[in-house]
């Protein structure tokens, strides 16, 4: 008897032991984008929900380059769950490697379509442009080269009838850098792929008087999905007053296929009954919503996205 109980503690004792150990090897990993871009305070916001709400994770928020970045570093393992543009993730499948992909990313799983980045192109008030086709002849910063953004900037051109050569300048800098060069008066303007009220862009409204330039429908039409129209309502930045048409993209949050079913789950649960949280760390995250989370993916979802929506009712 003395023999089986000590046994039993024994067992007990390793189980005890083990358990620990198997939990803290949860490491979750966020990759997002730039700090003043949209991506990187939804990622803290969501780092700080699975730390709370997934037993013994470990969580990190990794910021990138963004899109193409994030989704070759998924495919590597080099993380647990990204944000990336729709039509990036589409190009990651299919391994387009004018998008910066050399061969198709088959690990990637879906967790959610979320909110749309709405592309804004700001320009000097005092250049005089109203629309994309005013872009001729001026500089513009389109973002990192083979960024989502960037990929949005060269999609946009293509369907307007337009290509960088018709530029005056090109420019490949992120947000942040390419404002500063605007305060400076050393670019005429700005294509930002991201959610609404970006901190850059509400930066440079507040210090300089810009023009946020029109995106006709019929460009979103050419281009089909993951591509909408799109507008920036009224009043999204100082001095705007009216809604500026442009065109929008699905932002998807996805992970990859070695993530477990039981985190791919939790991680999706946990983000819908967050969605406060994530408001408050950004109101692009307005726009995420349930019914929209399972629309227009070019990837399969994880088994574990799927569970969670089957309990919904969704599948």
């Amino acid at each position: 008897m003395f023999h089986n109980l000590k046994l039993g503690a024994v067992v007990a004792g390793a189980i005890a032991v083990s358990a620990p150990v198997a939990q803290a090897s949860e490491f979750i990993n966020i990759l997002t984008g730039g700090t003043s871009g949209v991506y990187y305070p939804l990622g803290v916001a969501l780092s700080d929900v699975y730390a709370k709400g997934i037993e013994g994770a470990r969580t990190q928020v990794q910021s990138t380059k963004a899109s193409v970045e994030n989704l070759n570093l998924l495919q590597q393992g080099k993380g647990e769950l990204a944000f990336a543009l729709g039509d990036s993730v589409k190009y990651a499948w299919e391994g387009n490697a004018d998008a910066g992909f050399k061969e198709p990313l088959s690990k990637l799983r879906a967790i959610a379509a979320i909110y749309p980045n709405v592309i804004q192109i700001a320009a000097l008030s005092e250049t005089g442009a109203a629309t994309v086709a005013d872009l001729k002849g001026k500089s513009l910063s389109v973002g990192a080269a083979k960024s989502g953004t960037e990929l949005n900037a060269r999609a946009i051109f293509g369907a307007s009838g337009m290509s960088y050569e018709d530029l005056g300048k090109l420019e490949y800098l992120p947000f942040a850098e390419s404002v500063e060069l605007m305060k400076n008066r050393q670019l005429d303007a700005t294509l930002q792929s991201s959610g609404l009220g970006n901190a850059a862009l509400k930066d440079l409204a507040t210090s300089q008087p810009i023009t946020f330039l029109s995106v006709p429908a019929e460009v979103a039409e050419s281009l089909g999905a993951p591509y909408i129209a799109s507008a920036i309502p009224a009043g999204t930045y100082e001095g705007q007053t009216a809604d500026v048409p442009t065109v929008a993209v699905v932002n998807f949050l996805v992970t990859h296929e070695d993530v477990s079913d039981e985190v791919a789950y939790q991680m999706t649960k946990l983000m819908f009954e967050n969605l406060d949280t994530l408001k408050a760390a950004h109101s692009a995250a307005g726009g995420i919503s349930l019914e929209g989370a399972i629309k227009g993916s070019p990837i399969p979802l994880h088994p574990g996205a799927e569970r969670f929506y089957k309990e919904q009712g969704l599948l």
